[in-house]
């Protein structure tokens, strides 16, 4: 019966919860309520990014490799922003870097070109994955977060019941649910951030993997030329 009057008087919204909530614990949930808003800005634009960036990485392969002319082509494309394209970029670079002289190291121009390369496709995947540092972060610490709310209520349940020297549930309900609430606010906002960075790390591994591909066929396109040129 008492049960039933505690439940008909109190009420546990998440919106009530949060102002009866001690100050600690509204500290912990303004915190991860921010940092899982933040998460899903990084989720949304991040998608809408991948997806434009693989669309354009196709046209962009689509019109080099029915290019003839890597000169005219490089004179089109080698500024953009392009992941794929700064790849390109390193490579031609490098290209009349080694050739501009006399005599040209045929072994060592491809060891540069595969190195310069390399280099530029480490640079742009790492550049790429900067802002997925956040997801991990939030997806590892949130719960623990959350977990010290849950803690903090409890102890102030466990002091309300030491002062009212009553372990009635109308005493001790109000911190267990704040400490509830602080727990699920640490799961929510950690659950999508989890997710989220581990299919955006597969999909980030797969454009490297793409660029790479890519790095192979334009090295191979190279070192023919070179050949021609011995």
């Amino acid at each position: 019966m008492q049960f039933l009057i505690l439940a008909q008087g109190a009420s546990f919204s998440p919106v009530q919860l949060f102002l009866d909530a001690d100050w600690v614990v509204k500290g912990v949930i303004v915190g991860l309520a921010l940092a899982s808003v933040w998460s899903w800005s990084i989720i949304v634009s991040f998608t809408i990014k991948l997806a434009g960036l693989n669309s354009n990485t196709e046209k962009f392969e689509r019109q080099f490799w029915k290019s003839d002319d890597i000169d005219g082509f490089f004179g089109k494309h080698g500024k953009s922003d392009l992941p794929v394209a700064k790849v390109f970029a390193a490579g031609v670079a490098e290209w009349r870097r080694s050739t501009n002289g006399k005599s040209v190291d045929r072994a060592g121009t491809r060891e540069r070109l595969a190195t310069a390369m390399d280099a530029s496709i480490a640079s742009e995947t790492d550049r790429l994955a900067n802002r997925l540092n956040f997801l991990a972060t939030t997806g590892s610490v949130a719960p623990f977060v959350g977990l010290f709310g849950t803690v903090w209520g409890i102890m102030r349940s466990f002091a309300a019941i030491a002062a009212e020297q009553n372990s009635s549930l109308a005493v001790v309900a109000p911190g267990i649910a704040e400490a509830l609430f602080a727990t699920a606010i640490g799961l929510f906002a950690a659950i999508p951030a989890v997710i989220a960075y581990n299919r955006f790390s597969h999909r980030l591994n797969q454009y490297e993997a793409r660029m790479g591909r890519f790095a192979d066929g334009f090295h191979g396109t190279l070192s023919r030329e070179l050949e021609r040129e011995g």
